[in-house]
């Protein structure tokens, strides 16, 4: 097995397409748990879309987890605890621990409300040491 793992998961114009969630009770139309198709350590993702008028029909939180959500395309709206934040290709949401959440798409959203979330936890990031190294003089492959 090699380092790393290429999957694609096609345009955000064809994320309807699937089917899936972490269980059964839990899938839906428009929900790829790619961390289910790649042999992932430390982070989760998922890629999303909902029609226009389309919201989801529970609130969740999670003890360990953070979230990122990337939004891609459309305008949606998200829960937060008690408070409601516009949504919209642009917008990143970072939500941690303890935080009800919750979302839609709006009724007059232009497109399908496309995003990614990201999930990681029980870590802290800027515990990690900083392994990263450059190498300037290695060659680039496409030159």
């Amino acid at each position: 097995m090699t380092g790393y793992q290429v999957l694609e998961i096609g345009a955000p114009e064809r994320w309807r397409d699937y089917y899936g969630g972490f269980s059964a009770a839990s899938s839906r139309d428009g929900r790829r748990v790619v961390d289910h198709e790649l042999t992932m350590q430390y982070i989760g993702m998922t890629a999303n879309a909902y029609e226009p008028g389309e919201s989801v029909d529970y609130w969740h939180r999670h003890d360990r987890i953070e979230e990122l959500y990337v939004f891609l395309a459309g305008k949606g709206q998200m829960g937060l605890d008690d408070e409601v934040v516009d949504v919209a290709a642009g917008t990143v949401v970072r939500v941690g621990q303890g935080v009800w959440r919750s979302w839609r798409c709006v009724p007059d959203s232009p497109t399908q409300l496309r995003w990614l979330c990201i999930r990681a936890g029980d870590e802290q990031l800027p515990h990690l040491p900083d392994d990263g190294m450059r190498d300037t003089a290695r060659p680039m492959l496409w030159d």
